[in-house]
């Protein structure tokens, strides 16, 4: 790569100033081959002489745009959360050289490296790097690619790795379901109502006997994962023009596994060089992940949990969340199996004996994340906060475990933990984590494995350090629950549940269209453009529906209460008071964006707004997006 001599004498200067003796690594010995770094810290008594060698906002005419992001100290988050802000400066009080995630973006400069912001950089084989500047020839990459086709592979590899976490989430529930069905788990079936619309949509005869129904979902589930040839059959469930789209441009997908593998080979160096049919190969895999891994996911946790209804419950880290007086266990990821065997486990007389002999009143659960969303929208378990949030949460210092499964989980909650008397315990022999305590989950023994966790929180409760809890007041009432099913049933009634109103709605102007905001939350973005974004929608009478991180940011905010209401324009307004909803619809977790594409689909069928999804009044976006599992 050719680099000026301006940039060249700037990125000398920055490694001479990581070469000083008052950067060093501590905790941990590097050892040949292995290159550790557990921690970076700065003396005191040199801060002063190191800030004289940086180059300084004084000076704008020297400063290369590359050197933002190697400066240290110069960024400050802008906190969107009151409460979280609290709790991590009373978190840096009392351990100032721990670092925690808004201190590494301080620290690190807000800006991220231009060419992987911008994916232009290709890593897909060992004669690069390569940073690929669009229409340079000398800057195209060792091998002739150009910025178009390597940000097509780099975006694609992002799709591939959402659609694969998305999926074996819905293999998990898949062979949780094959195991209830066959008698190996202790599972039941809880939403039978939902049953025979679940069979359908896999192609099982719903007038067959409940058992042999059951039987056939179950494989039929499993099959959508392996399958090699043929058609996702879930994605018939589209309005048959979209699956007619797919079908001409050949991005109808055939099986779950077989279009991450083959997206992830295209990508490889040398295989796929068209940037276009990189891109229909992408379309091609999160197709496969929103009709068929999440939607596998969604509808057969609705069977094993049971479909959410509309149910009151609290938001935020504060009272009434955090208990004082109780065992705090927080469930944070993603997988609800572990959660609902938890909330049946703390249940259990033998551990709420067991919590009154250690001078606790019982076991509270509380969620973060998606795993949280899942027990909010079920059981009215109270949600402490979105992944952003999971340090603080143990900040409080009355948090006795937090327990994890798969996916968002920042490894930085082990050094916090051990700052208070918290335990990290893992429980998927995938998802590991230095520092914590490991007990796989068994689905089929999941009580008895809940008990286990259960015992090890109880046991950390006698450690807890009074000094050092501060659980805030805030917290906010929300309603949650707003299912697929539940939204045609509260628009129509149990014998006329349908779109209907909605739909009569938007073509008499009262209601302008349906947006969706989805996805995470995350440090480097400044702004609260999720909450401005939706008080702006329904202000113009837009309907927002929400899942994943973004519905607990907007609860967090009010918007999930119907109070909020009058915070909508005059025909959205009118709408939400005569069936008691509030502006903005939480409905889910992040798997369950699949619900969304449901509603859509069952809107075109109820008529009137067009005959194929794209020619309806709605839109989706995500804002925060921070995982691969949004794009």
């Amino acid at each position: 790569m050719i680099i000026s001599g301006q940039i060249k004498e700037e990125l000398e200067k920055i490694e001479t100033k990581l070469a000083r003796p008052e950067l060093k690594v501590i905790e941990k010995e590097v050892k040949e081959p292995e290159f550790k770094v557990e921690k970076i810290e700065i003396k005191p008594e040199r801060e002063e002489e190191i800030e004289k060698t940086e180059i300084v906002e004084e000076k704008p005419e020297v400063v290369p745009e590359i050197d933002e992001r190697a400066r240290f100290g110069r960024i400050k988050i802008e906190f969107q959360n009151p409460t979280a802000e609290k709790l991590y400066s009373k978190l840096l009080e009392e351990a100032p050289d721990l670092y925690i995630a808004p201190k590494r973006v301080e620290r690190r400069g807000i800006l991220p490296c231009g060419f992987g912001k911008g994916g232009t950089c290709c890593r897909n084989c060992n004669m690069g790097p390569c940073q690929i500047i669009e229409g340079v020839e000398e800057l195209k990459g060792i091998c002739g690619a150009d910025a178009s086709v390597v940000s097509a592979r780099n975006f694609a590899r992002l799709v591939a790795g959402g659609a694969s976490a998305h999926s074996d989430h819905g293999r998990i529930i898949a062979r949780a379901f094959y195991e209830a069905v066959h008698g190996e788990a202790p599972l039941e079936i809880r939403d039978k109502r939902k049953l025979k619309i679940v069979a359908n949509a896999l192609g099982v005869d719903a007038n067959l006997p409940e058992q042999e129904m059951l039987r056939q979902i179950a494989d039929k589930a499993l099959q959508a994962f392996s399958q090699q040839e043929g058609e996702l059959i879930l994605a018939h469930r589209a309005p048959r023009p979209l699956v007619e789209k797919w079908r001409k441009y050949k991005v109808l997908p055939r099986g779950i596994d077989r279009e991450v593998v083959e997206l992830i080979h295209r990508t490889h160096m040398g295989v796929d060089q068209y940037y276009k049919n990189i891109l229909l190969g992408a379309a091609r895999c999160a197709l496969a992940d929103g009709w068929g891994g999440s939607m596998i996911a969604t509808e057969l946790q609705d069977l094993l949990l049971g479909n959410p209804k509309p149910i009151k419950a609290r938001v935020n880290i504060g009272k009434n969340v955090i208990r004082k007086d109780m065992v705090n266990v927080a469930v944070h990821g993603h997988d609800p199996l572990v959660a609902d065997a938890l909330i049946e486990a703390s249940r259990d007389p033998e551990i709420i004996e067991m919590a009154k002999k250690v001078g606790a009143k019982g076991v509270n659960l509380v969620g973060v994340c998606c795993t949280g969303n899942e027990v909010l929208m079920r059981r009215g378990l109270p949600i402490a906060g979105s992944s952003i949030q999971q340090e603080v949460v143990i900040a409080t210092g009355a948090l006795e475990a937090m327990i994890v499964d798969v996916q968002c989980i920042m490894p930085n909650i082990t050094q916090i933990a051990n700052e208070y008397h918290t335990a990290v315990i893992t429980t998927n022999p995938i998802s590991m984590m230095e520092g914590a305590i490991h007990v796989s989950f068994n689905e089929k023994h999941p009580l008895e494995t809940a008990k286990e966790i259960l015992k090890i929180a109880i046991s950390r409760f006698p450690k807890r350090d009074p000094s050092k809890v501060y659980i805030p007041n805030d917290t906010v009432e929300i309603v949650v629950g707003f299912s697929h099913e539940t939204i045609m049933y509260i628009m129509g009634g149990r014998f006329r549940a349908s779109y209907k109103p909605l739909n009569e709605n938007i073509i008499n102007g009262r209601v302008l269209g349906v947006a969706a905001i989805v996805g995470c939350d995350q440090f480097r973005v400044k702004e609260n453009i999720q909450v401005e974004l939706a008080k702006e929608l329904i202000a113009n009478n837009v309907l927002v529906l929400t899942t994943g991180c973004s519905a607990i940011k907007l609860g967090m905010a009010g918007l999930l209460a119907p109070e909020a209401a009058e915070l909508a324009g005059p025909g959205l307004r009118e709408v939400l008071e005569a069936i008691g909803c509030p502006p903005v619809l939480h409905v889910g977790s992040c798997v369950d964006n699949s619900r969304i594409l449901i509603a859509a689909t069952e809107m075109v069928h109820t008529g009137g707004l067009g005959n194929d999804i794209y020619e309806l009044p709605t839109v989706g976006c995500a804002p925060q997006w921070m995982s691969e599992k949004a794009i």
